[in-house]
């Protein structure tokens, strides 16, 4: 007997697969303010039309880009949406500026889109995409 096609997960992987499958209310993936801190450099803030409001540092938002390059190379690696790749050791690391979008674009009703600091511009970050990834205590994914 084969067990190919068997994989197990753990109790939180359940979780957040159910939390993926789940459809979310229009309210729930509608944003009612959309504030992206350039300037300082902290990240992006969504207030939710259904009242909850999620962050996300420019970091995480730069390793979670949707974007099908992107999305394949987490995946080949076996990475999460805004999991850091690992950097190889060197002894005399280089500087690498912190992600920051140089511009940030929304995208129809739906969306919005950074031109990153390190050239990349290619990710649609839709807001059904951003409610799901909410890393908030209360949402639980991330």
């Amino acid at each position: 007997m084969s067990h190919e096609g068997i994989r197990f997960i753990t109790e939180e992987e359940a979780r957040r697969a159910q939390s993926a499958e789940r459809e979310l209310s229009t309210d729930a993936k509608t944003p009612a303010k959309v504030r992206v801190d350039k300037t300082g450099g902290s990240g992006m803030e969504i207030e939710w039309k259904d009242g909850h409001a999620s962050r996300w540092t420019f970091a995480w938002l730069r390793d979670a880009c949707p974007c099908a390059t992107c999305h394949d190379e987490r995946q080949h690696s076996g990475r999460k949406p805004g999991e850091r790749k690992s950097k190889p050791e060197t002894l005399l690391p280089m500087y690498q500026a912190p992600p920051r979008p140089e511009s940030a674009t929304p995208v129809g009703r739906y969306a919005i889109s950074f031109h990153w600091n390190d050239g990349h511009q290619s990710g649609i970050y839709s807001w059904d995409y951003l409610r799901r990834h909410c890393g908030c205590g209360e949402c639980g994914v991330g």
